[in-house]
């Protein structure tokens, strides 16, 4: 039996857009389900483009943090895509990161409130016609029971294989069986024989997130407490670039993709079995850039 494709994450990186955008026509003829994107380099008008240039596939944001723009802003445009598109939108959100709350200048409150917040506010816009499903952001579990008590859907990123199960035992079992309701999980991904390469390639990625206290807590949780002290540490010394070196075989088996086609699909099965129904390939390449990495996904699941 033919093995059900993920879902796959685009940017449109400057200088390539309207190739992106050719590319996500190209995911949507051979039959992935969905395409979502990260907030760099303005998802919400990837997304708009998307409702234009594609006709089956769903999208959309994975996140779109909620203090980028007002919540009237996010209603009108999420409107505007989820009617266009004939309603294949997902507005994915979340409250992101320290390091964009400086960047936004933005002085965030508590996360739980500010989600809960938005969502009100969002579904109290009137006037604009039927607006999209609501996709949470979560690592925690007390954001996972916020997603299954408000939104349509929860999405993981960078998460713990081995830890899924906790994580979903903060959903109702209605929600975690409810065909309808959106389980995702952002995975980075590199497909390459050369399987050391690939593992660079994905520690190089996560080398970022390594860095944030809210992760380093959630990995903790998930039984990487040695891996996380080292980063500390690492980084209380300022050396950052030492970051990737603590991330063990164990912990990046746990949380990415590497190695040849045969495994990455068997990977994908393994998230598929744990609750994870709507992961999504976050991918890179051992020898190109985005666009050689999706090719390398093509021929994966060819």
């Amino acid at each position: 039996m033919a093995q059900t494709l993920p879902h796959l994450c685009l940017i449109a990186v400057p200088g390539r857009r309207r190739r992106t955008i050719e590319l996500a026509q190209e995911v949507e003829r051979r039959g992935f389900p969905g395409i979502f994107s990260p907030s760099p380099f303005g998802n919400m008008s990837l997304c708009e483009a998307l409702s234009w240039n594609t006709r089956t596939i769903q999208f959309g944001t994975a996140i779109a943090p909620i203090y980028q723009r007002t919540v009237t802003d996010f209603a009108q445009s999420a409107a505007v895509m989820h009617e266009v598109s004939g309603g294949r939108f997902r507005l994915g959100i979340g409250v992101a990161h320290g390091p964009s709350h400086v960047r936004m200048g933005v002085t965030p409150g508590k996360p739980l409130g500010d989600t809960r917040s938005f969502v009100e506010r969002f579904r109290a816009q009137e006037g604009l016609g039927d607006l999209p499903p609501i996709i949470i952001a979560a690592l925690r579990r007390k954001m996972v029971a916020l997603a299954g008590e408000i939104a349509e859907g929860v999405v993981f990123a960078n998460a713990s294989l081995s830890h899924m199960g906790a994580s979903l035992d903060a959903l109702p079992a209605a929600k975690r069986n409810d065909p309808s309701f959106f389980i995702g999980n952002m995975i980075p991904t590199c497909i390459s024989d050369d399987v050391e390469a690939a593992k660079a390639v994905n520690r190089r990625t996560l080398t970022s997130y390594g860095m944030l206290p809210n992760y380093r807590n959630y990995w903790k949780e998930a039984g990487y407490v040695e891996e996380m002290e080292a980063i500390e540490k690492a980084i209380a010394e300022g050396r950052q670039a030492d970051i990737p070196n603590y991330y063990s075989d164990r912990w990046l088996a746990d949380h990415t993709l590497f190695g040849p086609a045969a495994k990455v699909r068997e990977g994908v099965e393994a998230w598929r079995a744990a609750g994870v129904k709507d992961l999504i390939i976050v991918p890179s390449s051992a020898a190109g850039n985005q666009m050689k990495a999706v090719e390398e996904v093509f021929a994966a699941f060819a």
